[in-house]
Formats: structure tokens, C-alpha cells, sequence
């Protein structure tokens, strides 16, 4: 996807088969299972099933492309070290109709990825400051989530990193 799109439900003309979008990024949806890189633009194109336009169609054909280019790429789970990562980000203001922040995390044990979310804010933040904050905080408490279910399953960690990306 483009770096600051500008992707709203007023701009461009409605499409004739608004099926065809629905049923294409419903699947792409069920790529997110397996490639995290595809979450946010999947995440901004679902906000426009309901009356999607030629602007957004262009977009899921643009990640269409990406993804025929990149068919190696996903999720590989390999024997490392047991030390949780953890990288965080938010878009202050991102969302063009609300106003609202998005934020998203990935966690990662040994290289390999086990969460990972992009979500819109429910609330409009009144700086980047406060948006950064609840980022971090959504992502802290993914880490405190998966601690807890590893320990129950016995699997002690070794360390814990966490990276706070600000762009």
C-alpha cells in the first residue's frame, strides 16, 4: 500500500459489482492468518465493504501484485532461543473520516512471529504522546497475556526485548 494513502468513502466512483471487492478482500483477510506484512493494508481495505469505489479496488489489486511477487514470504517457525520480541508502532491521526489513531504490535519468540494486531484506536488521542502510550500499553498487555499462557504451559523464557518504533 501507499505510504500516506489517503483512501476515504467519498472519493472515487462506487463500483457496479460491489461483490466482486467483498469477496476478494475476504479472502485476502484469511492471508493475515500466515503473512503479517498484508495486516494493515487488509485492516484499511475492510473498512469499505459496505459501499467500496474504484480507488479501493485499485488498492486490493495493488496488493494482489504484492503478493504474486512475494509467494516465498510468511511465517517460519524455527528451533531458537526462547527470548520474546516485541515491536509496537502507531499512526497518530491516521484515519482521514474519524480522526483516529492506529496502532499495531508483533510479537515474536525466537525470530519466529506468534501475535501480531493493527487495530484503529477507539478513541480520537489528543497527541501522539497519548497515541504512543496506548500503543504500548495494548502491546505490554499482549506480553503479559502470553507470559502468563507460556508459563502455564511450562516453557520458561529467557529474556524479553521490546522495541518501540516511532515514525
Amino acid at each position: 500500500m501507499e505510504h500516506n494513502h489517503r483512501l476515504s468513502s467519498e472519493s472515487g466512483t462506487l463500483l457496479d459489482d460491489p461483490g466482486q471487492y467483498r469477496q476478494l478482500v475476504g479472502r485476502l483477510l484469511y492471508l493475515t492468518i500466515t503473512r503479517p506484512d498484508l495486516t494493515y493494508s487488509i485492516q484499511i481495505l475492510s473498512q469499505f465493504m459496505s459501499a467500496p469505489r474504484q480507488s479501493h479496488w485499485d488498492v486490493t489489486i495493488r496488493v494482489l501484485r504484492y503478493v504474486k511477487q512475494s509467494l516465498g514470504q510468511g511465517i517460519f517457525i524455527g528451533p531458537q532461543s526462547l527470548e520474546l520480541t516485541a515491536f509496537c508502532d502507531f499512526d497518530w491521526a491516521s484515519c482521514p473520516m474519524t480522526r483516529r489513531s492506529v496502532i499495531g504490535y508483533f510479537v515474536s519468540i525466537g525470530g519466529s512471529p506468534i501475535s501480531w494486531k493493527t487495530k484503529k484506536q477507539t478513541i480520537v488521542s489528543r497527541s501522539s504522546a497519548e497515541a504512543e502510550y496506548r500503543a504500548m500499553a495494548t502491546t505490554v498487555s499482549e506480553i503479559i497475556w502470553l507470559r502468563s499462557l507460556l508459563s502455564s504451559l511450562g516453557v520458561s523464557l529467557s529474556q524479553l526485548s521490546t522495541y518501540s518504533v516511532i515514525l
